[in-house]
């Protein structure tokens, strides 16, 4: 798993942990001023302020690290989750691949196009002609009774879709 910054539409446990620590800082900071101004001089009405301010800094604190500890357990359950996605299309496709009866060839070069890579692509890993590889896809495609890629690729993302969508 690669550690971005910043990963759009995902929450920001490293950005929000560098906060918290910045807002602790502060926190020692002020907690320690507001309690030498308090010795010093015990009446000043700024002293009360940066206590409170002290207080307001270390509540925030407590509940951003809250927020982060929330944020850091559902990526994790999302992460679990997504694994056992994985886990189960892998499945469906083997399943469904000896259920056409494909060759372990085939087996390989279905996976590969479902992957998206091209006939190129899947000619250099596999050390094949082009035109080997696009006989195995022929084959594969009329065993799964579909005419071309796209219909190869949505036949195993169908039924993940199907309570998906909504209509309009």
């Amino acid at each position: 798993m690669t550690l971005r910054f910043f990963q759009p539409g995902r929450p920001q446990p490293l950005a929000l942990a560098l906060f918290l620590l910045v807002q602790g800082v502060a926190a020692v900071f002020f907690v320690g001023d507001g309690i030498s101004d308090l010795l010093t001089d015990p009446g000043a009405p700024h002293s009360f302020f940066e206590v409170l301010v002290a207080l307001a800094l270390i509540l925030g604190l407590i509940f951003g690290a809250w927020q982060l500890r929330l944020t850091l357990e559902r990526m994790a359950e999302q992460e679990r989750a997504l694994d056992a996605a994985r886990g189960a299309l892998a499945d469906v496709i083997d399943r469904q691949f000896t259920h056409w009866g494909l060759t372990p060839a085939e087996r390989d070069v279905g996976l590969f196009a479902l992957k998206g890579l091209d006939v190129a692509e899947i000619a250099e890993l596999r050390g094949a002609a082009q035109g080997t590889v696009r006989a195995q896809l022929t084959r594969i495609y009329a065993k799964a009774g579909v005419s071309g890629r796209a219909q190869f690729a949505a036949w195993f993302v169908e039924d993940l879709l199907e309570d998906g969508l909504a209509p309009g």
